[in-house]
């Protein structure tokens, strides 16, 4: 081997260690509760001692709340059947739900779960989430999309990447403790986005919870309690909600 040759696979090594693989956390189940097996989870929220969930399919797609130790629905609002519910944030003591195709978003009074105005939404709608300034969207994409709260339109967008690749699917959102959560659609997998860079910092593997009986049962459904700091998570029509802590 020549001295350039040698350097050549100094750098080559050096450059691979720099990006190492994203480390993958075990998590440890907590506490497990009931969770509606009809329910075709979408979007999921915790806040003040209550679930809030969103469903999805046609003619099914509702806005809900949830008593967690239960899994009991308290309040439900649905969809019409034209829509196909997808996910929903709490922003300033309103309530936002996207539609899958229908190009639109709804927004609802918290307490009643009224819907008080829809807004159009531009490519198809998955989860949704917010940082405290602005909405936060994804598509199905490898893209964050971010949106003025006050004018529900899109201000900026960053792409997301796993080891310098575009990752796609990213399904349901959840912003925690600075990161965007999201769960990667068909898989048991949840990733920690670096909401400034783009960047999959981390990743959940919950293997394990995997409750799926059918093709389209996939996990989907992340929720934060921010005051007790607990995570809460779920799938479409699994029978149970968990609480896990990474570890």
């Amino acid at each position: 081997m020549s001295r350039f040759q040698f350097l050549g696979a100094v750098l080559l090594w050096v450059a691979a260690a720099s990006q190492a693989a994203v480390p993958v956390q075990q998590v440890e189940v907590v506490a497990t509760y009931p969770h509606d097996p009809r329910a075709f989870t979408q979007g999921l929220l915790f806040t003040e001692g209550v679930l809030y969930e969103g469903t999805g399919r046609n003619g099914e797609s509702t806005l809900r709340k949830v008593e967690l130790a239960t899994g009991s629905v308290l309040q439900s609002t649905p969809l019409p059947a034209q829509h196909f519910g997808e996910g929903i944030t709490l922003f300033q003591d309103k309530l936002y739900q996207l539609t899958w195709q229908s190009h639109l978003g709804f927004v609802y009074e918290k307490d009643s779960l009224k819907p008080v105005q829809s807004f159009y939404l531009p490519g198809e709608g998955w989860g949704i989430t917010h940082d405290g300034t602005r909405l936060i969207i994804s598509d199905g994409s490898a893209y964050l999309r971010f949106f003025d709260p006050a004018t529900l339109k899109e201000v900026s967008r960053v792409a997301v990447t796993e080891d310098g690749k575009p990752l796609d699917r990213l399904n349901e959102l959840e912003f925690v403790e600075g990161e965007v959560w999201a769960n990667v659609w068909y898989t048991d997998t949840i990733v920690r986005i670096d909401p400034t860079s783009g960047q999959v910092v981390g990743k959940l593997d919950l293997h394990g919870l995997n409750e799926q009986r059918g093709v389209d049962d996939v996990l989907n459904g992340i929720a934060w309690d921010a005051e007790s700091k607990r995570l809460f998570v779920t799938g479409k029509l699994w029978p149970r909600l968990y609480e896990v802590k990474p570890k």
